[in-house]
C-alpha cells in the first residue's frame, strides 16, 4: 500500500452513514473488515506515517494530536463491547441506547463538562477520560482512557451524540478522584444550583460509591443539603404566591397544650389544619430510621385531625402546579372533616 494513499473504503454506502469522526476513528476489526491487513496497519502507523494507533485496537486515521471529539470517541471505541466486526452504523443522537458503544459511556469530569458544568475543566485540559463499563469487562486503563467499573450500568444520556452517564453518577465518579475539598464543593453546588439534579440523587450515588466516609466529601454534602433545602423552600414560597394559595404560617413547631412536641413543619394553615412538609431526606445509611421518624410524625398529626402533605424538592421543581393543586384540594376538603385537635403553633 502506498504510504501516502488513504484507505479506500470497501463500502462507500456504509461510510456515508457515518459521522466524520467515525471515519477517523476505527478499530482493528473494522479495518480488517475493509480488507486492511495487520502489516498494512503497521505500515500506515510507522513513524511519520499518515495514521496512528491511539489506544490498543483503536486507530486514528490522521497524524497529529486528536481533537476532543476524537478522544471521546476513541475512548468509547476502546471500551465498548464490539458485537461484530465491520463499520458500525451511526448512533442515533436522540437515543443513546442505540449507540454503537455498547456497554460503555463517558463519566467523571469529562461527562460533567459535556453536561454543561462550568466548574469542570474544558475537554482538552482533562488528561484522563473516565469511561464506565460493567464490572466483569476485561479492560485496563491505558493512555487517556481510565476504566471505571460498576455492577449495573445506568441508562446513558446522549450529549452531542455521545453516551454520557447521568449527572449524579458522573459526579460520584469525579468526586472519587478528587482530594480538593473546594473542588468537590464547587461540583456539588453547581449540580444543584444549575438544576442538573436534586441533592438526594447525588447523595445516593456518593453513598453507593462509599465516598461518605471521606471528611471533605461529608463537609461538601452538608453544604449541598443546606443549599438544596434553601432552593426547595424558595420554590415552596413561589408555589403559594404564584398559584394563589392562602398564606400559611411558615416554619413552625406544633405542640399539644402542656404536652409533647409534635414536630416541625415548613408551612401550616391553622384554620384548615393542613400542613406541608418538604421531604429533603438524605439517602444515607440511616435512611430507614429517618423515614420511620417522618412516618411517626405524620401518623401522630393525622390522628389529631391535621392533614400532612409531603412534597419532594423534585416534585416542586418539575410539577409545581400539580403540587399546588394537591395542597388546594386538601385546604378545600378541610370543611368536610371533623375539627382538628387544638395545637399550639410556635415559630421554629
Amino acid at each position: 500500500m502506498n504510504h501516502n494513499t488513504p484507505l479506500p473504503p470497501a463500502s462507500p454506502r456504509t461510510l456515508r452513514q457515518l459521522s466524520d469522526v467515525h471515519r477517523r476513528v476505527l478499530t482493528t476489526a473494522q479495518l480488517r473488515a475493509q480488507g486492511v491487513t495487520s502489516a498494512e496497519m503497521n505500515e500506515q502507523c510507522r513513524a511519520g506515517g499518515p495514521w496512528q494507533q491511539f489506544l490498543p485496537g483503536v486507530f486514528l486515521l490522521h497524524p497529529g494530536p486528536p481533537t476532543s471529539e476524537e478522544r471521546l470517541h476513541a475512548v468509547l471505541t476502546y471500551a465498548a463491547r464490539e458485537s461484530a466486526p465491520g463499520v458500525p452504523a451511526q448512533p442515533g443522537a436522540d437515543d443513546p441506547r442505540r449507540s454503537v458503544y455498547a456497554e460503555a459511556m463517558i463519566t467523571g469530569l469529562a461527562a460533567l463538562t459535556l453536561h454543561g458544568f462550568t466548574s469542570t475543566p474544558p475537554l482538552p485540559s482533562i488528561e484522563k477520560i473516565d469511561v464506565l463499563v460493567p464490572r466483569l469487562r476485561r479492560l485496563r486503563s491505558t493512555g487517556c482512557a481510565r476504566i471505571v467499573r460498576t455492577p449495573a450500568l445506568p441508562t446513558p444520556q446522549a450529549v452531542t451524540g455521545v453516551p454520557v452517564a447521568p449527572v449524579p453518577r458522573a459526579l460520584a465518579d469525579a468526586v472519587s478522584e478528587l482530594a480538593d475539598a473546594g473542588a468537590v464543593r464547587r461540583l456539588l453546588t453547581e449540580a444543584v444550583r444549575g438544576g442538573h439534579c436534586e441533592p438526594a440523587a447525588v447523595v445516593r450515588e456518593l453513598n453507593n460509591a462509599k465516598l461518605l466516609s471521606r471528611p471533605h466529601v461529608v463537609d461538601a454534602v452538608d453544604s449541598l443539603l443546606a443549599e438544596g433545602r434553601a432552593i426547595a423552600e424558595d420554590r415552596l414560597y413561589r408555589m403559594v404566591r404564584e398559584h394563589g394559595l392562602p398564606d400559611p404560617v411558615w416554619n413552625v413547631d406544633l405542640r399539644l397544650p402542656g404536652g409533647p412536641h409534635l414536630g416541625g413543619l415548613d408551612a401550616y394553615w391553622p384554620e384548615q389544619a393542613v400542613a406541608v412538609e418538604l421531604d429533603t431526606r438524605a439517602p444515607r445509611q440511616d435512611e430507614d430510621a429517618m423515614w420511620s421518624e417522618y412516618a411517626r410524625k405524620r401518623e401522630t398529626l393525622e390522628r389529631l385531625g391535621i392533614t400532612v402533605v409531603h412534597i419532594t424538592p423534585k416534585k416542586l421543581r418539575d410539577a409545581m402546579e400539580q403540587q399546588a393543586t394537591v395542597v388546594r384540594t386538601a385546604l378545600m376538603a378541610s370543611g368536610d372533616r371533623d375539627p382538628a385537635a387544638y395545637v399550639v403553633v410556635l415559630p421554629r
